[in-house]
Formats: C-alpha cells, sequence, structure tokens
C-alpha cells in the first residue's frame, strides 16, 4: 500500500489514460481523465458501493500514459480496451451483430443480407436490429428488381429465372446499364425514395390493368400491399430522411443502461439496449461507450447522432467525425428525452436480474474463497479427463470469469505420452503443458485450479504446479458421490472437506463447473472418438481419399450402413468396381 501511496502522490495534473492491474501484473481496468491525478486518487479514498469496491480490493498496481488533450486520452482508451479487453471494462462485451442489406460491387452485382461492413466497394444500408424488417425488405426489393442471385454464375437459369427475379446473367447477356438501373432504384429506395417508387408502381398497376393484364396488376398490387406493411413497422417518422442515432442513459447505483434509436429514412426502426457497471464519472462513460459502439461494433455512422445536455457534444462530434448535437425543442427532443426514459424503465427493470445474477456469480466466488481460505478467485480453471478403456484419451480444460464461463479460454487436448487408461498420467501432462505454456507466453494465471477428480488427481496436479514449475495457485478436487453428482470440495496436501452448504451459491457454482468441464470433454471425446473410428477402417484401402471417404460417409450416414452395403452400392457413387471390392472386403472383415 505504501508503494500506491507514493505513486498516487506523483500523479500528474494532466489528460490522459490509467491501467489497473492485479497482482498478477494483469490490466483489470482501463480509464480516462482530464485530470489523472484527481481521478486515479478517487479510487483510494473515500466509501465506494461493493461494485467499484470488488475492483479497488483488486488493484495492487497502476500505470497511466499522459495525453496532450481529452479526445486524445478518449481515443487511447478506447484503444487499451480493445487490446486488453480488461474484466472489469465490461461495455460491448456481448456484441450484438445486426443485419445490413448489401449490393455488392460485382460486374453482376447482388442484393444480400450481411453482418460483416467492409471496405470492399459494397453499399451498405442498415443497421436493421429488427432481422425479419431487413428480411422482408429484401424479399420485397427481390420482387422488384431482378438482380443476380446466385453467387458463382451457374451454366443454366435457376427457378429465381422462371419467378422473375433474377434476369439470368448466366445465360443472357444483361448491360452495365440496366444493372445500374436498378441499382440506383434499389439505392433510392432504402434511402429515402419510398413514395417515388410507390408512385411508379402504382402507375405500372394501372397500365397492367388497362392492358388487361390482371395477374401483373394484382403482382405489382400486393407488392405495394407489401411495401406499406413494412413501412408501417417503422411508426415514429421524421420527414427529413436523414440517417440518426439517438441516445439517451440513466445511471443509477453504480449502473448505466443506455439506450440507442436507429433513425432510417427518417423512421425509428429499433434501438438498441445495454445495461452495465461504470467506474467513473456517468458523463465520460457514456462518451467511452458511444467510443466503442461505432470503434468496436463497426457500426455505420449515421448522417447525425442526437444526444442528451449532458453530453460532451464536441468531443462526440471530434471523435467519430460526424454531426452531433443535443436538440432543445421539437420531434428531434421528443426522441431523445424517449429514449432516456426507455433507458430509466429498462434500469429499473435490470436491477432485480442483476443481484440475482450478483448473488450468483460474484458473491458466490467471494464466499468460496473465504471457504477455501484463499483470495477471491476470479479466474477459476477446471480439467477433466475423458476415455472409453485407454481408447482415443482426451483432456479438457474450461475457464470461468467472476462466475461464468468464458468460453474464448475453453481449451482441448489429446493425450500425446500416456498409452492406455492412465487417468494421473493424462492430468499430469495436461496441467503442465498448460501451464507451461501460460508461463511461456505471460498469459494470465488462474486464481484457482479445480481438478474433476479425488486425492489422486490432486496430488497430481499439485505436484506439477508447486514442485515443478514453483507456483503458488490453489488447487481443489471436486469428488462425486455413488449417482455421480458433485458431493465433496477437497483441498490442502493432504486434502481435506471444505465445508459448504448443498443449497449455497458457491455449491451451485462448483456444480456449473464441473458439469460443463464434463460436458466439453466428453464432447471432444465423441469427436475424436468418431473420427479415428472411420479412419482406421477406410484409411489404408488404396483408392480411397479424404474427399471418397467423406462423400461415402455423406451418401451412407454410418459405417454401419456402409456395412450393409453390396459392392454395387459402392459402384453407383462413383467408386472403381477394383476400390468398391476392396471397400466390401474391408468392411466384411470389421462386422
Amino acid at each position: 500500500m505504501n508503494y500506491l501511496k507514493e505513486k498516487l502522490a506523483v500523479l500528474p495534473a494532466q489528460p490522459g489514460c490509467y491501467l489497473m492491474k492485479d497482482r498478477q501484473g494483469t490490466i483489470i481496468y482501463v480509464g480516462k481523465a482530464k485530470l489523472l491525478k484527481n481521478r486515479v486518487r478517487s479510487y483510494f479514498t473515500g466509501s465506494h458501493d461493493g461494485k467499484t469496491q470488488r475492483l479497488v480490493s483488486e488493484i495492487v498496481d497502476f500505470e497511466y500514459i499522459v495525453t496532450s488533450s481529452n479526445i486524445e486520452a478518449l481515443i487511447l482508451e478506447l484503444n487499451l480496451i480493445k487490446k486488453y479487453d480488461p474484466k472489469y471494462n465490461v461495455m460491448l462485451k456481448d456484441d450484438k451483430s445486426y443485419p445490413y442489406l448489401k449490393i455488392t460491387n460485382e460486374k453482376h452485382p447482388r442484393l444480400i443480407t450481411t453482418r460483416q461492413v467492409k471496405k470492399d466497394g459494397g453499399k451498405y444500408f442498415g443497421p436493421y436490429p429488427n432481422v425479419g424488417a431487413a428480411t422482408e425488405t429484401k424479399k420485397m426489393l427481390d420482387r422488384l428488381y431482378p438482380l443476380r442471385k446466385c453467387r458463382t454464375l451457374p451454366d443454366k437459369v435457376c427457378l429465381y429465372y422462371h419467378i422473375g427475379q433474377c434476369l439470368a446473367p448466366c445465360v443472357v447477356e444483361v448491360t452495365d446499364e440496366q444493372n445500374q438501373s436498378m441499382v440506383q432504384d434499389i439505392t433510392r429506395f432504402l434511402r429515402s425514395g419510398h413514395d417515388e417508387i410507390k408512385a411508379q408502381l402504382t402507375e405500372k398497376m394501372m397500365k397492367a390493368s388497362e392492358d388487361l393484364n390482371f395477374e401483373r396488376a394484382k403482382e405489382i398490387r400486393d407488392t405495394l400491399s407489401h411495401m406499406e406493411a413494412v413501412r408501417e413497422k417503422q411508426k415514429m417518422t421524421i420527414n427529413d430522411h436523414v440517417n440518426r442515432d439517438v441516445f439517451g442513459f440513466a445511471y443509477d447505483k453504480g449502473w448505466m443502461c443506455v439506450q440507442v434509436f436507429f433513425i432510417r429514412q427518417g423512421k425509428l426502426i429499433e434501438r438498441d439496449v445495454s445495461v452495465f457497471p461504470f467506474y467513473k464519472d456517468a458523463a465520460e462513460d457514456f462518451l467511452t461507450f458511444i467510443g466503442q459502439f461505432y470503434l468496436k461494433k463497426e457500426h455505420i455512422k449515421p448522417s447525425e447522432i442526437l444526444v442528451p445536455e449532458v453530453a460532451d457534444v464536441e468531443l462526440v462530434e471530434e471523435l467519430l467525425n460526424v454531426k452531433t448535437s443535443y436538440p432543445k425543442r421539437g420531434k428531434k427532443k421528443e426522441l431523445v428525452d424517449l429514449a432516456t426514459e426507455n433507458a430509466n424503465v429498462a434500469l429499473k427493470e435490470k436491477f432485480s436480474l442483476i443481484e440475482r445474477d450478483e448473488e450468483r456469480t460474484i458473491k458466490a466466488i467471494e464466499n468460496l474463497g473465504q471457504a477455501m481460505g484463499i483470495a477471491t478467485p476470479y479466474r477459476i480453471e477446471a480439467f477433466d479427463n475423458s476415455n472409453i478403456q485407454g481408447t482415443d484419451p482426451v483432456s479438457a480444460m474450461v475457464t470461468f470469469i467472476d462466475g461464468k464461463p468464458s468460453r474464448k479460454d475453453y481449451r482441448k487436448y489429446k493425450i500425446k505420452t500416456v498409452n492406455g487408461p492412465d487417468d494421473y498420467g493424462s492430468m499430469r501432462e495436461v496441467v503442465r503443458r498448460r501451464y507451461v505454456r501460460l508461463l511461456s507466453e505471460q498469459l494470465p494465471l488462474p486464481d484457482l485450479i479445480v481438478i474433476d477428480g479425488g486425492k489422486g488427481q490432486i496430488a497430481i496436479a499439485q505436484e506439477v504446479i508447486v514442485d515443478e514449475l514453483g507456483l503458488s495457485i490453489p488447487v481443489c478436487g471436486l469428488a462425486k458421490d455413488e449417482k455421480h453428482r458433485t458431493s465433496q470440495l477437497l483441498k490442502g496436501d493432504p486434502p481435506v472437506i471444505v465445508p459448504l452448504k448443498r443449497d449455497s451459491h458457491e455449491f451451485y457454482l462448483l456444480q456449473r463447473i464441473q458439469d460443463e468441464v464434463h460436458r466439453f470433454a466428453i464432447t471432444f471425446h465423441r469427436q475424436t472418438r468418431s473420427k479415428t473410428f472411420f479412419q482406421s477402417i477406410l484409411d489404408d484401402i488404396p483408392g480411397v481419399g479424404e474427399k471418397r471417404k467423406m462423400n461415402l460417409l455423406k451418401h451412407f450416414g454410418s459405417v454401419k450402413k456402409m456395412k450393409e452395403a453390396t459392392i454395387e452400392d459402392f459402384i453407383q457413387q462413383g467408386i472403381p468396381e477394383k476400390v468398391a471390392e476392396a471397400i466390401y472386403e474391408k468392411l466384411t472383415l470389421e462386422k
């Protein structure tokens, strides 16, 4: 603590970013400040809510980077969050990926739905948070404008040509002028041309009716009805047809809710809701949210952004290079007020769920640490082995951070040094491989290692962790009862039972961890075993390569079905007669 006090005493009174570190040197939080001296000191003085206190309790060191302006600090903060992904910067970790409509940049363009925005020359329209609206809009445009549908041009016309939704450039010459005319019409429609397209269609419908082409007139009438149905779903409108994102936010008890209204072609099409904890000034965290919203989520920026009055409009505009304002009256102000009101309502509704979730996660790991006499295990890694009579032995590891599964940190292991059913040998190999790699790559170490097993498995893991690698990570084991249910938590050398109530949240957490690692290991073992079994039967047959094996499995469905097949059945799949005879003979021997 004296070390921290000395660093706090020399903090500069300048803008910049600060990086908080835990006892392992891992960056757990990144923030920005107009005055580093005041902001960083505030974490270590006065009282905080339980959420902020948890952050402060993990801080053992910090770094800071001075910038020349507040906007530089904001940009640097966003880049550092993206680089280090600190666990307390939880905003936008669960990214929602919204669909866009895209006109491809090809000789014969296509209209497609995509969730990835790339700099590929294509034209993007959206986002459409309502997936159904995007799908229905595309269907309607497909009826109106027969652009190419196939990813690659086929050798003959397809169904889309016969139903009038493709000009068939695969066999018919379609000029650049025809394609560009349709692209322009689609672009105009998606930007602001509903009324113009409607007038054109109405004229065509009347012309078809006058020509007694009632079937065509009915098709156009149905398209017009569908167009109106799509527009009816977009109820709130601003008549200038400008694309806008409207932000509103609310905060209470250390939590913030941000609502974003997507206004496209002057119409409110959908909203985005994000609820997250914050640790700084509310207005500053709101700025960070907006930066992440566009830079990390890669949303297409609108023509205008509307924000509440408390936001730093000039900073947002400078960061995103988008016109930003806080309206003081009229329809725009009503939209900002509505977004803010929705944020307040959503935040109140979320509080009960947040409290229940914290009870199951953060408080559960805090209680688990107390029961085991160790520091709170914010990062837990659990191992399980899987084999059937020693065949295809594998192991799996899952990671729980703050009491929740972190699937990007899951790992699978094929056992390399063990022959036969040697559970101890498998555990020794995998634990050694895991932590030698973490040490060599300087990656975060866990606060607790959980082994699926009893005293023997714990002893093996401790031998590797403590004796071989010289680490001081606590190791525990989960023993099961005769019904294969989590029964006891064991720790120490020699292992002793850690008393936990069976109805406690910490016991439920251990059950979830054990069930998850077991599921992950079993799934991996099944995949490995099925692949190995299939290869072991057909691998040595001359003329049977990977592609032919996959085609056989795809046709017959299983090796069992292949064993029931005749030589003629294989020949019918394009297998040469001699190869078919070899396959049949090999499978017959394996029956």
